[in-house]
């Protein structure tokens, strides 16, 4: 330990609907980073921030990547590499920070992440939908999808594909069948089917561009925690 060191950092993204304490409370995150010198930080996001400075409300951007950056660095000594990973709208955040910020994350993972809210009209209305029951107006978020595309398209990843690279780049989903870590009789998970077809539309985006990217498709497998923290686990050595 010495005084001046600076720590490399890890940021994990909770998702939608929960706390900042997801991670914690539903994988091992703690004791798979325990030996490891850096810092994991865990900000809380909003049970519907999107990681976006909203149009009409929070500014979890800004929150992020400006405020609590500044605190990490002057208070508790956080270098300048970096890491971003989430899951399901954490996946999301982390991969348009990334994109948004080029240089700023060295690595950015994302797990049963939204990727492509603009994949269809009906996915589109999906996310709207999904603001209004949360209490929120969804023409606050990016505007309406219609009138304000450039912004809904400035916050999807599929969109900004071109500027991931440059990141070393993890994604990873399943298909919603019920998997090794689910319970027998479990349904089919409709959201993690979903969130495959906008995953699957990203990496070809990516590959076309040939932006390099380290996939796990890895079928069976519903929007549940255990599977993101084996997600994690495999995304860890990057």
């Amino acid at each position: 330990w010495t005084p001046r060191k600076r720590w490399p950092v890890l940021y994990l993204l909770h998702g939608c609907c929960d706390p900042y304490g997801g991670w914690t409370a539903a994988t091992d995150v703690v004791a798979l980073t325990a030996r490891s010198d850096l810092l994991v930080v865990l900000p809380e996001g909003g049970r519907i921030g999107f990681y976006s400075d909203w149009a009409i409300g929070d500014r979890w951007e800004t929150f992020h990547l400006v405020e609590l950056r500044r605190i990490l660095e002057e208070r508790y000594r956080a270098g300048s590499v970096r890491a971003i990973a989430g899951l399901s709208m954490g996946g999301f955040g982390a991969l348009g920070y990334a994109a948004r910020h080029p240089g700023l994350f060295r690595a950015a993972a994302s797990f049963s992440g939204i990727v492509h809210t603009r994949l269809s009209p009906a996915r589109t209305e999906w996310y709207r939908q999904l603001v209004r029951r949360e209490g929120a107006d969804p023409d606050a978020l990016w505007g309406d999808p219609h009138r304000n595309a450039e912004v809904w398209a400035a916050h999807n990843p599929y969109d900004l594909a071109p500027s991931l690279r440059g990141s070393t780049l993890f994604v990873s989903v399943g298909d919603g069948r019920p998997g090794p870590y689910d319970p027998p009789g479990t349904p089919v998970d409709e959201v993690e089917a979903a969130l495959a077809a906008e995953n699957a539309a990203l990496i070809a985006r990516l590959r076309a561009l040939r932006v390099p990217v380290h996939v796990d498709f890895y079928g069976p497998g519903t929007h549940t925690a255990p599977y993101w923290q084996r997600e994690l686990h495999r995304a860890w050595p990057l």
